[in-house]
């Protein structure tokens, strides 16, 4: 698929089933993460692979999460079956350091400009994701599961496999008027 086309056509896709990225796509999807714009080349990032068995240790940990929150019933359900919404799962973590020339903000849009480019590669080989935030990203449990230090930001998870169901073809291109000025 052409770049742009790729990249104005984008659509997330939350309907995923087996197979997931795997070998040579999966590394090419990790390629494209490290190549996210990176001031002052600190690779302000990290990817943690959740797959297989690591599926029901993440359903286990935001259950309890979930349960030490006081959620009700259902949303301890919600948070337990979330991890099985696709065969695989990169939590993307930015890894900030301290710098005089790059901020903390910056080396968190890093990372989350990797998440868009894992989305992406994904997609130009046959697969689809979605990026998913939400209270977890900010939860001390979960936090310290994905050995985040304080000044670690999980900027997402990205959820991925191959899509369920075939997406339109057809996007509706909004009008860019109101979104855009010139100085």
């Amino acid at each position: 698929m052409d770049a742009l086309e790729l990249l104005v056509n984008r659509r997330s896709a939350s309907r995923l089933t087996e197979p997931a990225p795997s070998g040579e796509s999966l590394q090419n999807i990790i390629r494209a993460g490290m190549r996210a714009p990176d001031h002052g080349t600190l690779q302000p990032w990290r990817f943690v692979i959740v797959e297989n068995e690591g599926r029901d240790r993440l359903s286990a940990l935001l259950e309890e999460a979930a349960r030490e929150a006081q959620l009700d019933d259902k949303a301890i359900d919600k948070a337990a079956r979330s991890p099985f919404r696709a065969p695989m799962i990169i939590t993307v973590i930015a890894h900030c350091e301290e710098h005089p020339k790059v901020p903390r903000w910056e080396q968190v849009v890093s990372a989350g400009c990797a998440v868009m480019a894992m989305q992406m590669a994904a997609a130009a080989q046959g697969f689809n994701g979605i990026w998913r935030s939400g209270p977890w990203t900010d939860n001390a449990r979960v936090r310290s599961a994905f050995n985040c230090r304080e000044q670690d930001a999980i900027v997402g998870f990205l959820y991925l496999g191959t899509p369920q169901l075939k997406s339109s073809t057809t996007v509706i291109h909004p009008d860019t008027a109101p979104f855009v000025s010139y100085f």
